[in-house]
């Protein structure tokens, strides 16, 4: 079968789409035909061998895909660490979702990886019951993929989003998704523009995925007993943090993995229950900017590492029947 293999660490250079075995069937998974992927920050720091457990190459990327499940032709979703961008995929049954019979394979593949951590950043932060008093959220990357998805569940969840992009193009986009405020961070310090609309007091969570500085900058942000959900680090660069800036209003960091989380039974059980009553409601609808083939993957990879998506980028993998 053909994959996208990474060859060896580095940029998306060292990705080939290349003949492989074809999975075997395995206790407690299942075989699923792929027909296309997600792809996330995550896949361009395993294929630069930055992320936390990536196995020596040559290993098949990809983390989350949609696909045809053999074992009863249901279209299903999945995530996993790797091995997802493959025209078959051994896939746990404990990560593999229905997807709704009006979407395509592309947007089954844009929804786990995005989606469950939109929803699981709000959890983290206390927020998942709808708000009647305005809670505020800042959220970077708005205009990406988990952005555009945390801005859907806010607006279910009557929060009032402040997100940063790169972008009045991009802001215009999300704005019509519902976030009210947009902040360009080219032209504007988020950290000054928070302040500015919310009066001086602050947000009372923080999603942040950007490392380096954006840490301690989006802590200044909050209010009393606000969170910083961090989940990422874009910018590849570590934290710089100084703990004691938290003291005055009883702030908090707080970390988010949906590698960890993902065998979790209980906690992606009930994040599931949720999204999915969301989604028979016709509420959740992943935001796809960009579909490549698989022979056109490591534009895709190029694309997303200079940050020039808009929504979700989606890699084509086996035939569909759309």
């Amino acid at each position: 079968m053909k994959a996208l293999v990474i060859t060896r660490f580095g940029g998306p250079e060292v990705l080939e789409v290349q003949e492989v075995a074809a999975p075997t069937p395995e206790s407690g998974k299942d075989i699923v035909g792929v027909e296309a992927g997600g792809l996330n920050f995550a896949d361009t720091m395993t294929s630069h061998g930055g992320y936390p457990g990536t196995p020596v190459p040559p290993l098949i990327a990809g983390r989350e895909f949609c696909g045809i499940r053999e074992s009863d032709g249901q279209r299903v979703m999945g995530y996993t660490q790797w091995a997802a961008f493959a025209e078959k995929i051994s896939a746990s049954k404990d990560l593999l979702w229905p997807v709704p019979k009006d979407w395509s394979a592309e947007e089954g593949a844009a929804f786990p990886v995005n989606y469950f951590t939109a929803y699981l950043a709000y959890w983290k932060a206390g927020l998942t019951e709808p708000q009647a008093s305005g809670a505020r959220v800042l959220i970077h990357a708005v205009a990406g993929g988990v952005g555009t998805a945390a801005v859907q569940i806010g607006k279910l969840l009557g929060i009032e989003m402040y997100g940063t992009s790169s972008s009045d193009e991009k802001l215009a986009r999300v704005k019509a998704l519902g976030l009210q405020h947009g902040i360009n961070y080219r032209q504007q310090d988020y950290e000054e523009a928070i302040k500015d609309l919310t009066r001086g007091e602050g947000v009372d969570a923080a999603f942040e995925m950007l490392g380096g500085e954006h840490v301690a900058k989006s802590a200044r942000c909050l209010r009393e007993f606000g969170r910083v959900i961090v989940y990422g680090s874009a910018t590849g660069q570590k934290a710089l943090f100084d703990p004691r800036i938290l003291y005055a209003k009883g702030t908090s960091v707080h970390g988010l993995w949906l590698t960890y989380l993902s065998g979790n039974r209980k906690v992606m059980d009930a994040a599931w229950k949720q999204l999915s009553a969301w989604m028979e409601q016709g509420h959740l609808h992943p935001v796809i900017g960009h579909v490549f083939e698989l022979s056109q993957a490591r534009e895709a990879y190029q694309l997303l590492v200079e940050g020039k998506n808009y929504g979700k980028v989606v890699v084509r993998v086996g035939a569909t029947d759309e």
